[in-house]
């Protein structure tokens, strides 16, 4: 199941909302990452629930959106 439009219209980077209310808008990538359009952060969705963590969105910030996994591995604790 795909994160719902209206979901998706809402939902910011929890980093760059905090610089403004139009930054850290959001871009479904392979169904299953959000992709911060300011800062490049990815979170993952897992069991159809966006992670919207910093530290997750800090972890895949360096990976290119083509080299994300199909599936996002389980959190590192």
């Amino acid at each position: 199941m795909a994160i719902s439009p209206d979901l998706l219209e809402i939902l910011r980077c929890p980093v760059c909302v905090r610089e403004a209310d139009d930054a850290g808008l959001l871009t479904l990538t392979k169904d299953v990452w959000l992709v911060c359009q300011t800062c490049e952060r990815k979170y993952p969705i897992r069991d159809d629930i966006p992670v919207m963590l910093i530290e997750e969105g800090d972890r895949w910030r360096n990976t290119p959106v083509d080299e994300l996994p199909e599936t996002p591995p389980e959190p590192v604790v």
